[in-house]
């Protein structure tokens, strides 16, 4: 793994390392935010953050995948959530973080108005570091 988690005892304790530091020589990739669409181009699961997120989620691992990284080659990513319901950024959390699992890399989520898609709620950006 390219990418080294720091995480601080001097700052709260949270859900994610507060930095990540990539100290090699190393291949960055950037990943388009991932969208809850089917492969015919459809938003899945309207209305339901948690099946959104797990094709988030899936659909994240495949770009990763083909770039020829994988989740713990994260160095940072942005959940967005398209909802001023606190519950709806909890529920949309809860998954993403099943899927990093101990791979706690930074990250920000945020409550935002609108996404791009008719009935998006959740999309996942990404930053990946691959050692040569």
């Amino acid at each position: 793994m390219s990418v080294r988690l720091v995480h601080n005892d001097r700052l709260a304790r949270a859900d994610y390392a507060y930095a990540a530091v990539a100290d090699v020589p190393a291949r960055n990739v950037w990943v388009a935010g991932a969208c809850p669409l089917d492969l015919d181009g459809k938003t899945v699961a309207p209305g339901d953050v948690a099946a959104q997120t797990h094709q988030v989620m899936r659909n994240l691992v495949t770009s990763l995948e083909a770039a020829g990284a994988s989740l713990t080659d994260i160095a940072k990513t942005t959940v967005y959530v398209a909802s001023t319901r606190r519950a709806d950024l909890v529920a949309a959390w809860e998954v993403y973080r099943a899927y990093m699992g101990e791979h706690d890399a930074p990250s920000t989520l945020l409550g935002v108005t609108v996404l791009g898609y008719e009935d998006q709620l959740v999309e996942v950006e990404a930053v990946a570091v691959v050692a040569p």
